[in-house]
């Protein structure tokens, strides 16, 4: 069969944010009292936002989340929306080169307002808008659950199962295969250490990809647009 739209999860997938992320995440904890790698935070914290990610860092160092955590993590956050991150290797030519009518949309666990500001950096806001959603903030229930993918497809006007999600985190993997739709685990960003494609897989991914290349390829062969 064809497809009628493409999902986007963001960071991790459009830009280098989990590489970025989670060593400033690591960085912090370790800092301090709570000694953490950066695979420690990919393992733990991938994916999860709000009250889920708050209560994964919580039961990680065993106390309530001190005040100095929530400030460098603020100054981070702001320091990348005004620099900018790094894109994934291919992501914006990727994109710019999709059928110019094919509905597409973000769907993504991070804050609407970063999500904007880093589409604008890319110079890719026009091509999504309105379809930018965050799981904090368009439903009750955000990633592992499958609303948001199911929420972006009901605004496109498409049935999840016409739509191809990309998506790079276990949890979002996990929501992504949950909504009915067609998944590539997309292990194309710096933080995909060995094994990440084999967690992709074992929760149930359609396909692996480990760049846009192949992304396009995958779509071309299950039946393109």
């Amino acid at each position: 069969m064809s497809f009628d739209a493409l999902l986007f999860d963001f960071d991790g997938v459009l830009i280098e944010s989990e590489s970025v992320g989670n060593q400033h995440l690591a960085d912090t904890l370790t800092m301090l009292g709570h000694p953490t790698t950066r695979e420690d935070a990919m393992h733990e914290f991938m994916g999860l936002s709000g009250p889920a990610f708050r209560e994964a860092v919580e039961r990680w160092i065993g106390r309530p989340i001190p005040e100095a955590f929530d400030i460098a993590r603020k100054a981070e956050d702001a320091r990348c929306m005004s620099e900018g991150v790094a894109e994934v290797a291919g992501a914006g030519l990727f994109v710019r080169g999709l059928p110019a009518d094919l509905p597409i949309a973000v769907v993504s666990s991070s804050s609407t307002r970063w999500l904007r500001a880093h589409l604008a950096h890319l110079e890719l806001g026009d091509r999504f808008e309105p379809h930018v959603y965050s799981g904090r903030e368009h439903v009750a229930r955000g990633k592992p659950a499958p609303d948001l993918y199911l929420f972006a497809a009901d605004k496109l006007g498409v049935d999840i199962r016409r739509c191809v999600i990309l998506e790079d985190s276990p949890v979002g993997a996990q929501g992504a295969v949950a909504s009915g739709a067609f998944v590539i685990g997309l292990a194309a960003g710096t933080h995909c250490l060995p094994g990440h494609a084999q967690r992709l897989q074992a929760l149930g991914v359609a396909e692996v990809a480990h760049s846009f290349d192949e992304v396009e390829a995958i779509i071309a062969d299950a039946g393109g647009w």
